[in-house]
């Protein structure tokens, strides 16, 4: 390493949800709206509804994986709608194709178009995301890791979700800065690549972050 890297800055998030006026009662409905509503209604029921406020460990995170096991109570259709790989694509008009897709194929497959009950609806629904600076700077490996078990919920999904989102695709912000100190901190940016966001909740992104560094935290530090 021949220059230190400038400090982390952690980062924070906002999110503000709108409703679309949209609803689908059976799942043709829900493809056809899936097929017209803005972008960033995909985005949000796919990986911003992490942000929404949970009461319970839901079985996806993917909010149209959810309601086709809980509403429509299509399983298979689930579990497909479930593996979409969100950071595999980086782009929501790919995976709302994906989305369509399976769908079609689901309609295809089935004599007859699945529907709920009145009051359990699929209503879309949009986010305004605002990302703040916290102020906040880890100078070091060992600081980040010191701090990664208390950030607050918005700060994992800008630095752990979002970034796999955006370029360099597939990287968090935490293992994109620990590459900057060498080839020694190459073990805590494989354990971070090895989580897989879509199967937590924040909180729970927040405790594997934290195992996945404490090493960092003791004294067994790399040299």
């Amino acid at each position: 390493m021949t220059k230190r890297p400038a400090p982390f800055r952690f980062k924070d998030c906002a999110l503000t949800i709108l409703s679309l006026g949209r609803s689908a009662h059976n799942l043709r409905e829900l493809r056809d709206w899936i097929a017209e509503v803005p972008a960033q209604s995909i985005a949000h029921h796919c990986y911003e509804s992490l942000l929404r406020p949970a009461f319970d460990d839901p079985e996806y995170r993917n909010d149209f994986a959810l309601w086709a096991r809980r509403h429509l109570h299509d399983n298979v259709l689930a579990e497909r709608l479930g593996g979409i790989d969100l950071p595999g694509t980086g782009d929501t008009e790919l995976v709302r194709q994906q989305i369509l897709d399976i769908i079609e194929d689901r309609l295809a497959e089935i004599p007859y178009v699945p529907s709920v009950q009145p009051g359990h609806e699929f209503f879309f629904l949009r986010s305004q995301r605002v990302t703040l600076e916290t102020g906040i700077e880890a100078a070091t490996p060992e600081e980040l890791a010191a701090r990664a078990p208390h950030l607050p919920s918005g700060s994992i999904f800008v630095h752990f979700v979002d970034a796999r989102l955006r370029p360099p695709l597939l990287q968090d912000d935490f293992s994109v800065w620990l590459e900057g100190w060498g080839p020694d901190y190459d073990i805590y940016r494989e354990r971070l690549a090895g989580i897989d966001f879509h199967l937590w909740s924040l909180m729970e992104l927040r405790l594997r972050l934290g195992r996945a560094l404490k090493d960092l935290t003791e004294k067994e530090k790399p040299r």
